[in-house]
């Protein structure tokens, strides 16, 4: 089935509701006219955003249903349309306030949604949403929806997906950097969803909205778009391609190669209480120390089961990165081998166990340049041969760790790792190693931060995801904000690491070997997607190369923490008690009909 959607972007003005109102009933007849079958329309759309209070606010709340669902009701009857509004909710029973979503049909009212991650206005009048996160199934196809701060959390969205969403309808009054935002393409490239993007645009109270409604497509990619302004942004969705979740090469799977067993910390709440004092509480697991250290990633492609020279070559950039005074270097994934193998028996050929000459020789090296290290090996035990990853140091291994999750070149003939998600603490801090395909899954980077790694090191050879540019955007934010071309206005390491709140050192492959092509773009990544100008460092998609960056875990001199990356500021906020689907939940099939359909409707109205 493909049908058109549309994303409706405006500015409210506050104290004008009924204004607000005529111009996006409008705005909505005119997308439902030009016959699309799903408008969003942007959070607190009615009421405007910036409010102090509830006095301030409660000329404008309503409950759901209400006057405002009967309006977009009319229009949903009319022309045979879905619609999502955003409106300050009241409840009839409690007197609370919500931050809410309005999904109206052809039928009516269909359901509502309350926003569960509060930003900084809705403390001040809002209580956090309390119906969870539900899928609705429509003629449609599957519509969960969310609003602004929720997709700063993947949960949010990868709970909706495995709850078999096809779209996530988005109503946003976005801020403090260009539209379309990096995390939602994250959002939409990881669950393999369509996001329909609704933001709000113009200056408040001093605060300048982001524009950049969207369209996006379940690669990540940016179908449609509009910068500034009122106006309706028109896209296709074809559930077929949501229903497919394949990754782009077509062989890896985003749900099918996730381990949901091994994600029992996405559903703990470490950062409730202050790090410094709950890290080392009994004496055990205290933050190391904070500290500068420099951290380089190398970027290259090994020579195919050529480990002496692949060493040879190694050396020369443990040379280069000791120049350079780096504490950590991190290797791409199977840097001594190449990670392109024709078979098991192929990759049983360059096999060795830790204590074998490979790992010796990556130890001597570590010692000879006064330097950490970081890369994978394959790994023979027993029968089985894994992708490992390794922390070393010159007296041998400080940390050890299997690749979780495998792509297809893995699976010719590594077996899936059995250690599961582990942090390490050296004088640079407490490292967590990931490898490849593991970047694809929000989850491993959320139990690494969740155990307190600082830096999150990545050796991969992945042919994808290739970043996103960005043409610039008109909308005068202030300075430092970014406004101008940027080559790399997504890329997804720099996601993980800003939305973890640790730094992330991406090393990768580049080049072509064997038909496969890596994508390069090796980097190291800062804890704070909000901080500008980035402090990041960031490789080409094709040459070789050593990049290096400081990184900083000081603390002021202070009982709580003060530097980003101890403090984990957004983990704080998470929302632990909904993410047990992350957990536990199995995949949909596509031809299942699940979830909360059309008899939630009978538990609207409270």
């Amino acid at each position: 089935m493909r049908y058109k959607a549309a994303a409706i972007q405006y500015e409210p003005k506050m104290h004008a509701k009924t204004e607000n109102v005529k111009d996006q009933l409008r705005m909505t007849t005119e997308a439902a006219r030009n016959g699309a079958k799903l408008i969003v329309l942007p959070e607190m759309n009615q009421a405007s955003y910036c409010y102090y209070n509830r006095e301030e606010i409660r000329p404008y709340v309503e409950p759901i249903p209400g006057p405002t669902t009967e309006r977009y009701e009319e229009i949903a009857r009319k022309y045979e349309t879905h619609i999502v509004v955003g409106l300050p909710e009241v409840s009839l029973e409690t007197d609370n306030y919500y931050n809410a979503q309005a999904l109206v049909g052809p039928d009516g009212l269909i359901g509502k949604y309350r926003k569960m991650h509060s930003y900084i206005s809705e403390p001040k009048w809002a209580k956090d949403g309390d119906l969870g996160f539900q899928v609705y199934d429509t003629e449609i196809g599957r519509l969960g929806m969310l609003i602004c701060m929720d997709q700063h959390y993947f949960e949010s969205s990868r709970i909706l997906s495995l709850g078999g969403a096809d779209v996530i309808c988005f109503s946003t009054a976005w801020l403090d950097e260009r539209g379309p935002a990096p995390v939602w393409i994250s959002r939409s490239f990881e669950n393999g969803v369509y996001t329909v993007c609704a933001d709000r645009w113009g200056l408040e109270r001093g605060t300048q909205f982001t524009g950049g409604s969207c369209i996006l497509n379940p690669d990540g990619s940016i179908q449609s778009l509009r910068d500034g302004g009122n106006g309706i942004v028109y896209g296709e969705i074809d559930l077929s391609k949501a229903r497919d979740k394949r990754f782009p090469t077509g062989r890896d799977d985003r749900f099918s190669d996730r381990r949901p067993k091994e994600y029992m910390n996405v559903s703990l709440n470490t950062y409730l209480w202050n790090p410094l004092k709950s890290f080392g509480q009994y004496n055990q697991h205290s933050l190391p120390p904070g500290r500068r250290s420099v951290v380089s990633v190398a970027q290259f492609r090994p020579a195919r089961l050529a480990r002496d020279e692949n060493l040879q070559k190694i050396a020369g950039m443990a040379r280069r990165a000791a120049k350079a005074r780096s504490d950590l270097l991190v290797l791409p994934e199977l840097a001594t081998t190449g990670a392109v193998f024709k078979s098991a028996a192929e990759a049983g050929s360059v096999a060795e166990t830790t204590d074998g000459r490979t790992v010796k020789r990556l130890s001597s090296i570590a010692e000879k340049n006064k330097v950490f290290i970081v890369t994978s090996f394959v790994e023979q035990d027993g029968d089985k041969l894994y992708n490992t990853g390794l922390l070393l140091e010159g007296n041998g291994v400080v940390g050890k760790y299997r690749k979780l999750h495998l792509n297809h070149l893995d699976k010719r003939w590594a077996a899936p790792g059995n250690l599961g998600l582990s942090t390490f603490d050296i004088p640079v801090g407490r490292i967590g190693l990931i490898i490849g395909h593991d970047g694809m899954f929000p989850e491993t980077f959320r139990c690494l931060a969740g155990d307190g790694a600082d830096v999150i090191c990545a050796p991969s050879a992945v042919e994808y995801p290739a970043p996103i540019a960005s043409e610039g955007t008109a909308i005068p934010h202030p300075k430092p904000i970014p406004t101008g071309p940027d080559s790399l206005h997504w890329h997804l390491w720099r996601v993980r690491a800003g939305e973890s709140c640790t730094y992330v050192a991406f090393a990768n492959q580049s080049g072509i070997e064997s038909g496969v092509t890596f994508i390069g773009r090796s980097g190291i990544f800062q804890p704070d997607l909000f901080a500008f100008p980035r402090k990041e460092t960031v490789a080409s998609e094709d040459r070789e190369e050593i990049r290096s960056l400081e990184v900083d875990t000081r603390n002021l001199k202070s009982d709580q923490p003060t530097n980003p990356v101890r403090s984990k500021y957004l983990l704080g906020m998470r929302l632990p008690y909904w993410y047990d689907p992350i957990v536990k939940h199995p995949r949909i099939d596509a031809k299942s009909v699940a979830l909360i359909p059309q008899r939630a409707r009978s538990n609207i109205g409270s």
